[in-house]
């Protein structure tokens, strides 16, 4: 299972040599999350010079959500806002990405491996299919008319929400949508969910209780994590990638309060210090900007 993450940002992460098979050209990514028991991962991969690779099946269910650049599937090429998304066995078609193109990378249920091949593996399921779009060109779907997500317990849809739905597996309700909130949204209650929940800020942001989010930050959640008292920025409102392993339902906690009390044994009025004081720099995200030089004031 991966382990809980929140929140990071991802130009804090360090680059490694990308995870693909049978490809030419080169590529880094960052780890946004990573499951080293079965190989799923979440990543951010930025190719370095044109690449391509030929046509073949993944051994993990495989989505790709283009951020900046070019992607070329088949016949369909796809810039910023394009999506693919292959089951696992399902044939992908040959691909070739420009340099310079930045995406997002998921994988359920495998590692980075892949076979070539000229066809679908004998498992895949009728409905399975490969899903190429482009998701700039789909309207925005106000939940109240109707979505799998964003419902609270007595299904009633939470207001102030769009989605476009990217993909959803029919039999396991896992699916990866594109959510936008209005500015200023707010949704108060702590929030918990009886399914895992990732996303991956696009645009705006928004405050709530690990913290802000803006542009290129992230969150793995797992089932039963308790979140919550959502504010979107007042002026641009958040869109963000989302991503659930089976339809999501809200469970609400009021009026919910976090102690922690105890009696202390060495600190306090007193009692006597048995460690020189030590000057330490604050942790801080790189991100926010440059550490200060500590030989200068």
């Amino acid at each position: 299972m991966r382990p809980h993450v929140e929140l990071i940002d991802d130009r804090d992460l360090i680059d490694h040599f990308a995870e693909f098979e049978h490809a030419t050209g080169s590529a880094t990514q960052r780890h946004l999350s990573y499951d080293e028991e079965d190989g799923s991962a979440s990543l951010k991969v930025r190719f370095d010079t044109d690449w391509s690779r030929p046509a073949g099946v993944h051994h993990a269910e495989t989505e790709w959500y283009v951020l900046s650049g070019q992607v070329t599937i088949g016949d369909t090429v796809l810039g910023p806002e394009g999506f693919w998304m292959a089951p696992t066995g399902v044939l992908t078609p040959p691909i070739s990405v420009t340099a310079g193109t930045e995406i997002l990378l998921f994988r359920e249920y495998g590692d980075w491996h892949f076979d070539l091949a000229d066809g679908d593996r004998e498992f895949v399921r009728p409905d399975q299919k490969l899903v190429v779009l482009n998701s700039a060109d789909m309207p925005w779907i106000d939940v109240k008319d109707g979505s799998p997500m964003r419902f609270d317990l007595g299904g009633t849809p939470v207001p102030g929400l769009y989605i476009k739905m990217l993909h959803r597996d029919e039999q396991t309700g896992f699916y990866s949508r594109l959510i936008k909130a209005k500015p200023g949204w707010r949704e108060a209650p702590l929030a918990h969910h009886p399914c895992s929940e990732e996303a991956y800020c696009l645009d705006g942001g928004f405050d709530y209780n690990f913290g802000k989010m803006w542009p290129g930050t992230y969150f793995w959640r797992p089932a039963l994590i308790r979140h919550g008292d959502f504010t979107a920025d007042a002026v641009q409102g958040c869109t963000w990638l989302v991503r659930s392993d089976s339809d999501l339902v809200d469970w609400y906690t009021d009026d919910a309060t976090v102690t922690m009390s105890g009696t202390p044994t060495n600190w306090g009025p007193g009692y006597e210090q048995t460690l020189a004081p030590r000057f330490i720099e604050p942790v801080r995200s790189r991100s926010i900007g440059s550490w200060p030089d500590p030989t200068h004031q």
